[in-house]
């Protein structure tokens, strides 16, 4: 039985971790665990922006692997970027994380 994780995406290495490695076992379909939910933090929120193209994959896995994709709703607010997020995104705080998500994980990581 696979694991099931959700990812808090907070270091400055979000985009390469996410971009390089995560997003393309992903969609190759070997991360071996099954990602429930993102939860972007800090600067990490500018990865679910309209035109990215990491941001286009990762609407793609959410509605094909059914991923809880999620931003920070401080970290959104003091950039004015709610209204340029893919649709996909839900923001939010931690608590509206944890109420989709705490029942449906194994595991917490944080990337």
């Amino acid at each position: 039985m696979s694991k099931r994780i959700a990812y808090l995406v907070e270091s400055p290495l979000g985009n390469y971790v996410l971009g390089q490695m995560i997003v393309p076992q992903l969609e190759e379909g070997r991360h071996v665990a099954t990602v429930k939910g993102m939860f972007f933090l800090d600067n990490n929120v500018y990865l679910l922006m309209k035109g990215n193209p990491l941001a286009d994959r990762l609407a793609s896995l959410s509605r094909s692997q059914g991923i809880y994709l999620q931003a920070c709703d401080q970290c959104v607010f003091m950039r004015n970027l709610a209204d340029k997020l893919i649709g996909e995104a839900k923001i939010g705080c931690f608590p509206d994380f944890y109420n989709k998500l705490l029942d449906e994980v194994d595991m917490i990581i944080t990337v």
